[in-house]
Order: C-alpha cells, then sequence, then structure tokens
C-alpha cells in the first residue's frame, strides 16, 4: 500500500475501531509563568481575537506569548507607579508619618497603574 504523505515525514496513525486517526503532538515547550495579567490578556483573545486565539496553541506558541505580555505589562506597572509616585511626592517618610493616607494614595496610583495598563496592553 502506497504511503502517505504523512507517513513520509515519519508521522504515524493509531487504529480507533474502523478509523486511522493520525497521531498529533505539539512539540515540548518550557513552561513560563502566567500571571494575571497573561490570565487577563487570555481571556480577551478567546472573546474578542478568535483567530489569534486559535493560532497560538497549534503553533505552540501560546504560552510563551502570554508569558512576554505578563512580563511587559508588570514591568510597564511598576514603571508608572513609580513615576506616579514621584509625581505625587509619595515618599517613605509620609508612609512612616501617616500611614492610612500613604495606603489610599498608594491604592489609587495601583488603581490608575493597573487602568492604563490594561487599556495599553491587555485589552488591545
Amino acid at each position: 500500500m502506497k504511503k502517505t504523505i504523512f507517513e513520509e515525514i515519519g508521522g504515524t496513525y493509531i487504529r480507533y475501531g474502523d478509523y486511522f486517526i493520525p497521531c498529533l503532538t505539539l512539540p515540548e515547550e518550557e513552561q513560563r509563568f502566567i500571571g494575571v495579567w497573561g490570565q487577563r490578556h487570555l481571556c480577551y483573545l478567546k472573546e474578542y481575537r478568535r483567530s489569534v486565539y486559535l493560532n497560538l496553541p497549534t503553533s505552540g506558541g501560546l504560552n510563551d506569548y502570554l508569558a512576554n505580555i505578563e512580563e511587559q505589562a508588570q514591568k510597564r506597572f511598576e514603571r508608572i507607579v513609580e513615576q506616579m509616585k514621584q509625581a505625587q511626592g509619595i515618599t517613605e517618610q509620609l508612609k512612616a508619618e501617616n500611614q492610612m493616607e500613604w495606603v489610599a494614595r498608594m491604592n489609587n496610583i495601583q488603581a490608575c497603574a493597573r487602568e492604563i495598563v490594561d487599556k495599553e496592553m491587555i485589552y488591545q
């Protein structure tokens, strides 16, 4: 019997009842950390960018893509928080003198920074 193109390049089949199903596996890739930013972007891709979401796992690059988004978003978030702290004059001295004021202002800064990163990187 003549070999199929799939068999010629080294593919194999499994018999399932009366059917032969190709044995397909994705290449092993290094698992990298995907945090909250990567998970948010993944949900966005699933809902609004379906074609991108379907292409990434089949090419074996989903984990790497989401890990890169995670790293970039986290760096951007930290940079924005530091810039806003300096612009608003929030220092360790304020933290020592009035802890509740410091916490309130830091929570406000972090919420603003989170919104900026979401708009610029996650939901684009």
